[in-house]
């Protein structure tokens, strides 16, 4: 660790285990690694935090979803001495799985996170409308549509965007993060395939936002006990796709006294506790900021905290004592960014006429966090293209295996016909 790092006796943690997770988790573990806190991180999927020489081990795990999961971590912090480590969900489906368990798991580990009877109500976009209309809290048109019948008759204005209800299985649909249709017909295609993976109960139908990257904002904080411990406000002023991205490329803190009010409001409402970010899309034709998705977790440009000014560990630690010291607020000036995504985002800006050369590099000008970078930590940065290289490469193998096998069958009986 770094000669400035805090040592583990300035914090009673004894350890980290976070749970899945990719960029947001590599950032949590330099945030305690740094720390002199052990971390493990726990994952079935993405690998990239593993190479952090602030993870201590990593253990595989056959996942959130399957059977008797909870049981599985408590087991196993049982066996490698892990008991009262701190269990930091960083993927959605971990994150129901530790809000569905809260009283199992936290005779084992200490849990930072509101109990899944409340906490549905907004990850659930369904549920969320509802929500927020009880909070007094704009949000995007929604559409009644539950068939196919439905999106061929619903009387609605294009485009529409169709979204996953909630984003925990892996597909088309749901790494895509929303569809956009801009006719009748392309409504019906889309609702039809997007019900063949998620369900046609699994879908939301609403109105699009027009506006790019300066009209999205966030949210994003650390609650106890339904007070903010620590928080900010920004915008996420690129993303990739730059239509709907499923990441985040370029994030600037930002004074947005209203964005802050809205969020406030919202998990107040909720008696929310643990980390959570809340993207709202500014709507220029209304004025209003209107609420888009809750994410009750660390995000992926966490790391952003920690740069604007205060330290994310100790006010974790904080929340955990049940302390309530008035919230921390991060510093604008700052920015974080992915570049080999926002490179790619801003070419494709540039080439719809969206962002200018100048605008552009102009943004790099403020204190930058890395996404993957660190010097006192580099191997995650050499290793991320290639990593990502293989897992595309397998996922889309995996993809196309079974035709491939089918394939090979009916070339393998042309050439027994033949030879027969």
């Amino acid at each position: 660790m770094s000669s400035a790092a805090i040592t583990s006796a300035s914090m009673a943690l004894p350890g980290v285990i976070i749970l899945g997770g990719a960029h947001n988790a590599l950032a949590l573990a330099r945030i305690f690694g740094r720390k002199g806190v052990p971390v493990v991180l726990v994952s079935d999927d993405h690998p990239l935090p593993s190479f952090s020489r602030c993870v201590l081990r990593r253990l595989n795990w056959p996942g959130a979803a399957s059977a008797d999961a909870a049981k599985w971590l408590i087991e196993r912090a049982t066996k490698d001495g892990f008991q009262n480590w701190l269990l930091l969900p960083c993927a959605d489906n971990d994150v129901q799985l530790v809000a569905e368990n809260q009283d199992l798991l936290r005779a084992t580990f200490q849990v930072l996170g509101t109990p899944w009877s409340t906490l549905q109500h907004l990850c659930n976009k369904q549920l969320l409308v509802h929500a927020a209309q009880q909070a007094g809290i704009a949000f995007p048109k929604s559409y009644d549509i539950n068939s196919v019948d439905d999106a061929a008759r619903v009387d609605a204005v294009f485009p529409v965007v169709l979204k996953p209800a909630m984003r925990l299985a892996r597909n088309a649909f749901t790494s895509a993060k929303a569809w956009r249709a801009e006719t009748r017909d392309e409504l019906v295609t889309l609702y039809r395939e997007a019900a063949a993976l998620q369900g046609q109960d699994g879908i939301v139908v609403q109105e699009y936002i027009p506006g790019g990257g300066e009209a999205q904002f966030s949210y994003a904080g650390l609650w106890s006990r339904g007070t903010p411990v620590a928080e900010l406000a920004a915008r996420r002023t690129r993303q990739y796709p730059v239509e709907f991205g499923y990441t985040s490329t370029f994030v600037e803190i930002v004074d947005n006294d209203e964005v802050m009010r809205i969020g406030r409001r919202l998990l107040s409402a909720a008696n929310f506790e643990g980390l959570v970010e809340v993207e709202f899309k500014f709507d220029k034709r209304t004025g209003e900021y209107k609420i888009l998705d809750v994410n009750p977790r660390s995000w992926s440009w966490v790391s952003l905290c920690e740069a604007g000014g205060f330290d994310l560990a100790q006010s974790i630690e904080a929340a955990l004592r049940g302390d309530a010291p008035p919230a921390r607020h991060a510093a604008h000036g700052h920015a974080w960014v992915h570049v080999p995504r926002d490179t790619a985002a801003a070419i494709l800006l540039l080439m719809l006429g969206r962002t200018s050369l100048r605008g552009w590099l102009g943004s790099y000008r403020q204190q930058l966090t890395w996404a993957v970078f660190a010097l006192d930590d580099p191997l995650p940065a050499l290793l991320e293209f290639p990593v990502t290289l293989g897992r595309v490469a397998w996922r889309t193998l995996a993809r196309n295996l079974p035709s491939l096998r089918l394939h090979a069958k009916s070339v393998r009986r042309d050439i027994e016909t033949k030879l027969l």
